[in-house]
């Protein structure tokens, strides 16, 4: 079987709704957490899971 992680929030450190799995890659995925309003931009590759901006707010991005 496969290995799968929760996202977690790099602010917060609550789980998200995304899951990575060992044969994911991801560049600039917008992970937003709904419970502390931030929003960052994630690159994965091989479970590994870096912040690439990270915005205290939502509109500070737009």
């Amino acid at each position: 079987m496969m290995g799968q992680e929760w996202f977690l929030r790099s602010v917060c450190g609550n789980k998200t709704h995304g899951r990575i799995r060992e044969n994911t890659i991801m560049k600039n995925n917008p992970l937003y957490c709904p419970k502390c309003k931030h929003e960052s931009l994630v690159e994965a590759e091989g479970l590994q899971i870096n912040v690439v901006m990270m915005s205290d707010k939502l509109s500070d991005l737009h």
